[in-house]
Order: structure tokens, then sequence, then C-alpha cells
């Protein structure tokens, strides 16, 4: 099967990597010259931007050109834009949701309120603004604790939460202005305490099959301070939890995933086909949704993808189809760690070469993300540059194949978060649960 990957990152390196091992032929959509998407692509198309009709038009054309029977779409421009829209309307089948159902990452006021709707108890008490009016007394009846989140897509960094990005009550009402001014509606929710972990399920419009959990680390430094970014690393467990959750708490959230793929079809008459990621939170009142996702997550994808048991080409397909069946993943451990710019997260450093020493393979997996090739020299951007992963027995041999990795790519102005997956960190988390709960 010639299979089309939209998307020039980590993420889309191993979804082509995983669709390549399956015996598919694969064509890739590219903003970057990801080396490791070259290397995998039978042909290859670059674009500035997925937004423009231009490009619309440019990469429907080269999906034609080059007989594609399946788009797998990674990102969440091009869901947000239609492109998944555009191929099924020219019979073109897609792993990823359409622009309606999209709604459930580029609106997190429809996210909401589709669950209040069908009786979802997982959010947090929220409002949604369009103007400042109502603003300063929602926050007041919050206290201290809140949240103020860009109803729409900001790369992950359009939330402020109070006592960490805003420390005052002012700072909040300021940051709410600028969304107004920019045009955007937002939302402040109840900022609620706990662990933060990623169910993800695949979906085929009629069936569901679910994912091991995942905990991303968003802070930049370790410790887990320092502005948000799109993930510097992640880790899953051997049996599919991860060490802080219980079975109720996996339950739990694989049921949340489940009901909303229900109300999404009830709300809108479609069926999700693609990736419906929860982002959770294990609390003191059991587990809330921080927000959902339509793609796979990133780093995330890294994890799942590496220790996934079966033929990930037959799965796309299966998804398109309606016939999804049952997905099998190892029961090992995983670990993935970004090598990012210093200053990654708020002013990145660029152009910087990367020196990758094949020594790493012995140990880890490699997928570039945000880099580009040219004439054989590879140049870092201002994200994210390459992840490292690695699987094991238990989370700590992975982590140590995992940094051994890591010891075989150098270059200057570089930060990795070594504190991922390490025995501290981990039992900081099971700690903080024990009180909790």
């Amino acid at each position: 099967m010639n299979f089309l990957v939209i998307g020039s990152g980590a993420r889309e390196h191993i979804i082509a990597e995983k669709l390549s091992d399956s015996g598919s032929t694969v064509y890739s959509v590219l903003t970057n010259l990801n080396p490791g998407l070259l290397e995998l692509s039978a042909g290859h198309h670059i674009i500035t931007a997925y937004n423009s009709q231009d490009s619309q038009t440019s990469i429907l054309d080269f999906a034609k050109e080059n007989s594609i029977h399946c788009v797998v779409i990674g990102p969440e421009d091009p869901l947000a834009n239609g492109m998944a829209d555009m191929f099924w309307k020219h019979d073109i089948p897609v792993v990823g949701p359409t622009r309606q159902l999209a709604q459930i990452e580029t609106s997190k006021g429809f996210t909401r309120d589709l669950l209040e709707k069908y009786n979802i108890y997982a959010s947090p008490r929220y409002k949604r603004f369009k103007t400042m009016n109502g603003a300063s007394e929602f926050i007041d009846t919050l206290g201290e604790n809140y949240v103020i989140k860009f109803d729409g897509l900001m790369g992950g960094k359009g939330v402020k939460v109070a006592g960490e990005h805003l420390h005052s009550k002012e700072e909040g009402l300021i940051y709410c202005k600028q969304l107004v001014d920019s045009s955007g509606t937002y939302i402040i929710e109840e900022k609620i305490f706990g662990e933060e972990f990623s169910l993800m399920s695949f979906c085929d419009g009629r069936h569901l099959a679910h994912m091991p959990a995942v905990q991303d680390h968003k802070r930049a430094y370790e410790g887990d301070i320092g502005p948000n970014t799109g993930g510097m690393g992640s880790y899953s467990d051997s049996n599919h939890s991860l060490p802080f959750l219980t079975e109720r708490d996996i339950s739990d959230a694989r049921e949340i995933n489940e009901r909303v793929f229900r109300a999404l079809i009830d709300e809108t008459g479609q069926g999700y086909k693609g990736i419906l990621y929860g982002g959770f939170m294990i609390t003191a009142n059991g587990v809330k949704l921080i927000e959902y996702n339509a793609r796979f997550g990133d780093p995330e994808a890294m994890n799942l993808l590496t220790l996934l048991d079966g033929d990930l080409s037959e799965i796309c397909y299966n998804i398109t189809q309606g016939s999804l069946g049952t997905v099998a993943f190892r029961n090992e451990s995983s670990v993935c760690k970004y090598i990012v710019p210093e200053g990654y997260g708020s002013n990145p450093r660029k152009d910087t070469t990367l020196i990758i020493n094949p020594g790493y393979a012995r140990t880890a997996s490699l997928y570039y993300a945000a880099v580009n090739q040219i004439d054989n020299q590879i140049t870092t951007t201002s994200s994210r540059a390459v992840a490292l992963v690695s699987s094991s027995s238990t989370i700590a041999k992975a982590e140590e194949k995992c940094e051994s990795g890591l010891n075989f790519i150098s270059g200057d102005n570089l930060y990795v978060r070594h504190d991922i997956a390490k025995e501290g960190l981990i039992k900081k988390r099971i700690i903080n649960m024990e009180k909790i709960r």
C-alpha cells in the first residue's frame, strides 16, 4: 500500500518507519527537511504552511500523482484546517478526524461543553468567555486556584496557571485581555491538583482500541520547572499503567475516552476515525480531563509505537474502513528523551550543527524532529531536535539505555531533561499521589 504521512517531526518519523516496516511504501509532506523522513520516503513534497489553499491543493495533487491508498495526519494544524475533509471528499481514506470532529482539540470550550451536555463528569469548574465581562468575578469564586486557557491552538503554550505563570489576579486579567484583543475566546477553569498522564485510543468510527498509559513532561527544565513546551520526554511502564496509577484510574480514563467517542458521534453524526488522545490528571476526586488532542502525542508516539506489537499499516487502513480489531503492545517499559536547543520554550538557540554518532543504535532508536539536512549537515531550528527512545523490562533499565544512547549525540547549545523517568522523579510522583489520595 502507498501511505502519505503529513508532518515532519519525530512523531511522523516513527509513523513512517513503522509503516515502512509493515511493507508499505511511504510518501511524505514536510515543512522542514527531516533526514529520517527523507530517507524513508519514496517521494516527498515540501510546503511552507498547512493553512493555505495553494498548499492543500498541491498536497492533494501529490497524493493523486502517487496513487496514495491511505493518509496519516500527524500534527494538529492540518486537522484544524480540514485536510481530512479534503481527502475524504476525493475518496482518499484518512487516519485523522474531520475538521468538525477535530474541535475536540481545537476548541477547549467545545470539549468542556460536550462533556457537560453528555453528563461525563470529568471536568473541573469552568466558564467560557469572549470578553472581559464576568472574568474577574469568576476568578474570585476560584480564589488562587485557577487556569486560563486560550480556546484554540497554541502548540501547547496557550495555558497559564495561577501560582506558576500568573502571580496575581491582575496578571491573570492582563492575560485574559491579551486573548480578547487577539480576537480569541478563552476559558477560565478551576486548577486541579495531582499527576498528569496520557491515554490514547485508536478509533475507527465504531470501535476503540486503547493504548498503554504514558506520562509526558511539558516543563522545559529538570524538576518540572520552567516554561511549558511541546514535551521534553515521556515514559511508560511494562504493565501498560504508570507507577502512581491504580487499575481503577486506567479503567476510568478508558471509560472517559469511550464516552467522549460516543458523544462525538451523537453530537456531530460523524464517526471519529483516528487517534483520540486523552490528557488526564489523577486527583483526590478521581480522574479528570485536562484536554483532548485529535492525534498522536509527541513525544508519546515514540513510546507507543516502539511497543506496538502488530502491523501499523493494517491498523491504519482498518481505522479508515471501520474494521479495527484488537491492537497489542509488548509488555515492556519505554523511555523517550528529547534533545532540544538551549532556551527551547522561551528563547531558543538556532542553527546548531547536530553530530550523530551511529553508536546510539546499540541501546536506542533515534527520531529526527525540527531539524534540516542540507549537504549532509543536520542543523537545529527553534524547536525540538532529536528524540531517543529505548525499551526494556523495567523503566530503570529503559532509562539507562536511553541515557547511553544520548552520549552519542553532540553539538553546541543543546539541552536534555535527564531527570525524566529517573527513580527520584518517579518516587516524587508516587509520594505526591499518596498524599493527595
